[in-house]
């Protein structure tokens, strides 16, 4: 038996008894109810300017995305009046694919979604002849206000919180109960709550009737011409341009999309900027953040619609983008309507520029298409043959023109989320690309038509029976892949890569490098080289990315079955090997090996014998090394060639003393000398980083009064990111087996990082240097709840939630259009 079959019987076989240990058994729809609409003659307040406004500050930060709890999600209104479900998107244990239940494309209406087992929240119900309970949304808030947790208290352990909650989600009729059990399950949940006026507003439109009046949606002329004319270049009826269109439309659908950014580019400043000078100026300030809320940037969604231009748009609600559509339809651009959430704002300029970019990109070249795709399993398991007649270099140049959109869609996007997502990274590596001058499979068209047959991608057969024949196939058709690739570099550059193969971004593209960080359950990505050397550096050439994104964003449902979400994350854990051992083609031959077996230690060893291609010890690098370390020479070398690319010298996490003193601002760098003092520290000494979570942000208050908390007053914010270790990220499941907590290291950074802060640290300018010494002094539990006790921002705090939005308003000051709600169902029970 080969390697491939040796891993599809055993991982099918962990996978089953996995599976019987997960059954944990199906959930009882919640009983039939008669709704009481009451219909109000007249209401007291107004839902977009008095309603809204506070779901959007007290509500929106855990009620939003795929994981809002009970799928309840509010940062419309249309969410609200579909109200909740007792099936949670994320599920782990069921068997088989589940009926999607997307927002605006699954259903229309409220009673749509009744008959898909939604039940409102702000309907009165009538449970007998004699009973009327109030809406359900008003005994949730009441439940909170008549049971409030002490002030500026910590929040007890017994109620729990973050990621792995529970979520119990009663039905109208349930209410009593839970209430019983759950005296503090109240909204919103263990948090500074609502204050007395938000209650009564709240509580007096949903007695009204809560009726929902929609503000309407402004779409400058200049905006209305793009978008016909975007829709007319994507709508064209050749046969090339349909075939280009669909590519496109397969690439950007996740994306929001904004069509001019003139409004904000006088406040938007790079990772660079943030490195060097960070924002002490008037950038916050009450006037200029008013402004850019007045200039907020609308953004739209590319869809594929049944109606044309000019027609209320139809969506075609397929279950991936690349589903057969079964008839005609048409690309259209909507407006996004919701409040945006950060850790769904993946955005992608879509303005003239970039329309007049497409046209010399895809047109200017000599190809042509003589039949047109189908929608079928081939198509849709393998974009390289869907695509075949788009030259490989041109979509290789769009993946690259906006990599780090890209790569923030499968790293930020609906298939990382949660632990078993996310464990087959490593907590923090870097990511370059291959130059497209040289990336062998776009400039060689004999060779891809030698390979394109083994690129396909598992996770299209969702069924547990298909399960190993499935990963046994594409296991197999991935190492047949590697063995001609690997030939066919050792033909192409038998002296071995050189250090021009890695893209340098054309001088200019800050795309060319990229962070990941890993945060547990969730992850991030930043342009440039952030951080301290890593462990493990990523190098993706054409088919890798384009393989990544397809397996992990275009052909992820994430309501399918264990089977085609176990295909998924098993083929990513080869996406990571194979770009990890591309990276390694770099490094000198003879330093591979261990190299290689210090990122895949103990148990790891099975997984590179049965189911990693063999990695390459034989082929030269034409790269000269003069150091014993040659993975942190290369890295450096890098470092040093494309210093505008990588932010330049990082003053706090890769810099001796004093370095930080050569940024020019001298108030950052007051700032960043005293983080690097604790970047400085070895981990191994510096014990603090045990008691971390993994993202912590950071607010530096520059005004000098303790008491200003609001979110317009001057500040810095910094992001502390614990990085932990393993010995290998080679398997799904065991990760607690593989933990090497005495190696875990900690990344600051000047900046907010992450969607998902799990803590909140604020100080004073003034208070900076006893911060530092007391993180540094942390060397027990007791000493760092003593640093909680004095630094930290309590979910009990009175002034929680103007802190908790004062990063969203720093992010819209200083990167608007990256601005969006932070989510904070995974902040802990400080």
């Amino acid at each position: 038996m080969n390697k491939a079959k040796k891993s599809g019987a055993i991982v099918s076989v962990f996978i089953v008894i996995g599976m019987a240990f997960l059954l944990l058994g199906n959930q009882q729809p919640p009983e039939e109810l008669i709704e009481n609409h009451v219909t109000a003659t007249e209401q007291s307040y107004s839902f977009s300017k008095s309603i809204k406004p506070i779901m959007d500050n007290k509500c929106l930060a855990c009620h939003a995305c795929y994981d809002a709890p009970c799928q309840l999600k509010l940062e419309s209104s249309q969410g609200l009046a579909r109200g909740a479900s007792k099936k949670p998107v994320y599920d782990g244990e069921r068997f088989q694919d589940t009926p999607p239940t997307r927002l605006y494309v699954d259903a229309q209406t409220p009673q749509e979604w009744r008959n898909k087992g939604f039940y409102s929240v702000l309907s009165a119900y009538t449970q007998s002849k004699h009973e009327t309970s109030p809406p359900l949304m008003l005994q949730m808030l009441t439940l909170a206000k008549n049971n409030p947790l002490p002030i500026n208290k910590k929040v007890p352990e017994e109620i729990q919180l973050g990621f792995d909650r529970v979520n119990y989600c009663p039905a109208p009729t349930e209410f009593a109960d839970y209430a019983e059990e759950y005296p503090h399950g109240g909204m919103p949940l263990a948090v500074s709550g609502l204050d007395q006026n938000e209650y009564q507003i709240l509580s007096t439109w949903l007695k009204q009737g809560s009726k929902i009046d929609s503000a309407p949606v402004t779409i400058s002329k200049q905006e209305q011409l793009l978008m016909k004319q975007w829709e007319t270049w994507l709508n064209q009826p050749d046969k090339k341009s349909t075939l280009l269109s669909r590519y496109l439309y397969e690439h950007l659908f996740l994306g929001h999309l904004y069509l001019s950014d003139a409004n904000v580019n006088s406040h938007e400043l790079n990772q660079s900027d943030l490195h060097h000078r960070g924002v002490n100026r008037t950038d916050i300030n009450s006037t200029d953040i008013n402004n850019t809320r007045a200039k907020a940037t609308q953004f739209y969604q590319l869809i594929r619609s049944y109606t044309p231009t000019g027609e209320p748009p139809v969506i075609v609600a397929t279950v991936r983008p690349n589903d057969d559509p079964k008839k005609p339809f048409f690309y259209r651009l909507i407006p996004i309507i919701d409040t945006i959430v950060h850790k769904t704002h993946i955005t992608y300029r879509f303005d003239s520029d970039r329309l007049s970019h497409y046209q010399q990109l895809f047109y200017t070249s000599d190809w042509s298409v003589e039949n047109l795709p189908g929608y079928g399993y081939k198509d849709r398991s393998n974009p390289f043959l869907t695509f075949a007649a788009i030259p490989a270099k041109q979509r290789y140049q769009f993946l690259l023109d906006d990599a780090e959109f890209f790569v923030r869609n499968f790293i930020r996007g609906p298939v990382c989320r949660g632990q078993i997502a996310t464990n087959v990274i490593r907590d923090q590596f870097w990511i370059m690309f291959e130059d497209p001058n040289v990336e062998h499979y776009t400039n060689n068209a004999n060779y891809q038509l030698s390979v394109n047959q083994h690129l396909g991608l598992p996770g299209e057969e969702t069924s547990l029976l298909n399960f190993g024949s499935q990963w046994l196939r594409y296991n197999e058709d991935r190492n047949q892949y590697l063995d001609l690739r690997q030939k066919a570099y050792q033909q192409q550059f038998p002296k071995g890569p050189e250090l021009n193969h890695i893209w340098d971004g054309d001088k200019t593209n800050n795309n060319a490098f990229l962070t990941v960080f890993r945060h547990h359950n969730s992850a991030s990505v930043t342009e440039g080289w952030q951080g301290e050397i890593p462990l493990t550096a990523w190098l993706m050439g054409y088919p890798l990315l384009e393989r990544t994104y397809y397996e992990l964003v275009a052909n992820f449902d994430v309501f399918g079955s264990i089977s085609h979400q176990t295909q998924t994350r098993l083929y990513f854990d080869l996406i990571r090997n194979g770009a990890e051992t591309n990276f390694l083609r770099f490094i000198p031959a003879a330093s591979r090996q261990a190299l290689y077996d210090s990122w895949y230690q103990s148990s790891a060893i099975i997984k590179t014998e049965i189911a990693y291609h063999e990695l390459d010890v034989k082929t030269p690098s034409n790269i000269p090394y003069s150091r014993n370390q040659p993975k942190h020479e290369l890295l450096e070398t890098l470092l040093d060639k494309y210093p505008a690319l990588n932010g330049g010298d990082d003053p706090i996490n890769r810099c001796n003393d004093g370095c930080a003193t050569q940024i020019e601002d001298s108030l950052h760098a007051q700032v960043a000398h005293a983080m690097s003092k604790i970047a400085a520290i070895p981990a191994s000494q510096l014990a603090g980083i045990k008691w971390l979570p993994e993202v912590s942000f950071v607010r530096i208050n520059l005004d000098q009064n303790p008491t200003h908390t609001k979110a317009n007053e001057n500040f810095l914010v910094y992001t502390l990111i614990r990085n932990r270790r393993h010995s290998s990220v080679a398997y799904l499941l065991g990760e607690s087996l593989r933990y090497q907590e005495e190696l875990d290291s900690l990344t600051i950074m000047p900046a907010p990082i992450g969607s998902y802060p799990n803590l909140i640290l604020q100080m004073n300018l003034a208070e900076l240097d006893d911060f530092v010494t007391s993180f540094s002094a942390i060397d027990s539990a007791k000493s760092f709840e003593q640093f909680i006790q004095r630094w930290s921002l309590g979910r009990m705090n009175p002034q929680f939630w103007n802190v908790f939005h004062s990063f969203k308003d720093y992010l819209q000051a200083t990167r608007p259009l990256e601005a969006g709600i932070y989510d904070m169902n995974r902040y802990g029970n400080w």
